[in-house]
C-alpha cells in the first residue's frame, strides 16, 4: 500500500485533508476497488498476500494513494480473519512467538519514526533484498528446497523490519518472506502462520490510521460493501492453495517474491521523480 512519510508538523494538516477528500463513486472507481479486493483476496487465501501489493496502486489510478490506502485496510483486516479462519490451527506456534512481537515493535517504530525516513528509498531498499533474496535461494535442482533457518535474532530483526516498512512504506511482505521461506515450513503452514502474523501488524495499524483520520464512516463503509467479494477471493485462494504441490507453491513464492521486488524498485524509483 502506498502512502509517504508523514512529516511531523503537517500530520494534523493531513488528518485534516484526509477528512475532507471527497470519494468518488462512478461505476469505474468501485469497479476498481472490486478488482483490487478480488486479487487480493485470491494472494491472501492461497499465497499469503504475495501479490496482493498491486492493490493500492489500482485503486490508485482512480484516486489518491491515501484514499486508496484508507480504503483498503478494513477490509484487509477482514480478509485476514477470513484466511485465518480458513487455515485454522495450521499454523506454527513457535514462528508466531518469534514473529508477531518483533512484528508489532517495528510497526511501533515506524509510527514514531514516520517523519524520519522516505518512503521511496525504503521501497527501493526492500525491493533490492527481495530481489537479492530470490535470487541467491531459488530453488535448484543441484539442492534440496531445505535451507538453513535464520538465527533467532536475526529472524527477529527481519520481522521487525518486516512490521516497520509495512507501517512506513506499506511493503511488509517481501521482509517477512525472507525470514519464512528459511524458516522450512510446510506450504500450509507457512500461508496459515503468515496470515496470522499480517493480522497482528494490520489490526495494530488501525491504530496509527485512525490516529491520521484515515478511517472515517465514509471510508469505512465503502470498505465493508466489499466484503462479500472478500470472501469469495480468500475462498477462491484457498481452493488454489491446496490443488498446487508443495514444489510448484514455492516456486510460486519465489516468483511472486522477485516479481514484487522489482514493482517496489519501479514504485520507489518512479516517487523520486
Amino acid at each position: 500500500m502506498k502512502q509517504a512519510s508523514i512529516p511531523h508538523n503537517k500530520k494534523l494538516t493531513l488528518s485534516k485533508a484526509i477528512t475532507q477528500q471527497r470519494i468518488p463513486m462512478d461505476w469505474l472507481f468501485l469497479s476498481t476497488i472490486a478488482i483490487a479486493v478480488f486479487i487480493t483476496g485470491i494472494s491472501k487465501g492461497g499465497f499469503s498476500g504475495a501479490f496482493g501489493i498491486i492493490a493500492v496502486p489500482l485503486i490508485t489510478l482512480q484516486t489518491s494513494p491515501t484514499l486508496a490506502a484508507a480504503i483498503m485496510l478494513p477490509i484487509l483486516c477482514i480478509m485476514d480473519l477470513f484466511t485465518v479462519q480458513k487455515f485454522w490451527k495450521k499454523w506454527n506456534s513457535e514462528q508466531l512467538l518469534k514473529c508477531i512481537p518483533a512484528a508489532i515493535a517495528g510497526v511501533a517504530i515506524g509510527g514514531l519514526t514516520a517523519s524520519w525516513f522516505s518512503a521511496e528509498w525504503l521501497k527501493i531498499m526492500v525491493g533490492v533484498i527481495a530481489v537479492g533474496f530470490t535470487l541467491n535461494s531459488w530453488p535448484r535442482k543441484s539442492r534440496t528446497r531445505l535451507q538453513k533457518p535464520l538465527s533467532p535474532f536475526i529472524g527477529k530483526v527481519w520481522c521487525a523490519i518486516g512490521g516497520f516498512t509495512s507501517f512506513i512504506a506499506h511493503a511488509g511482505g517481501p521482509p517477512m518472506s525472507v525470514y519464512l521461506l528459511r524458516a522450512n515450513l510446510e506450504k500450509t503452514q507457512y500461508v496459515a502462520t503468515a496470515a496470522v502474523i499480517f493480522t497482528a501488524i494490520n489490526y495494530v495499524k488501525l491504530i496509527p490510521y485512525g490516529m491520521l483520520g484515515q478511517l472515517n464512516t465514509s471510508n469505512v463503509q465503502l470498505s465493508l460493501y466489499f466484503t462479500p467479494i472478500a470472501f469469495l477471493g480468500v475462498q477462491l485462494g484457498a481452493w488454489l492453495h491446496y490443488r498446487l504441490s508443495t514444489a510448484l507453491f514455492f516456486k510460486a513464492m519465489y516468483s511472486f517474491l522477485f516479481l514484487t521486488g522489482l514493482k517496489l524498485i519501479w514504485d520507489g524509483v518512479s516517487g523520486l521523480n
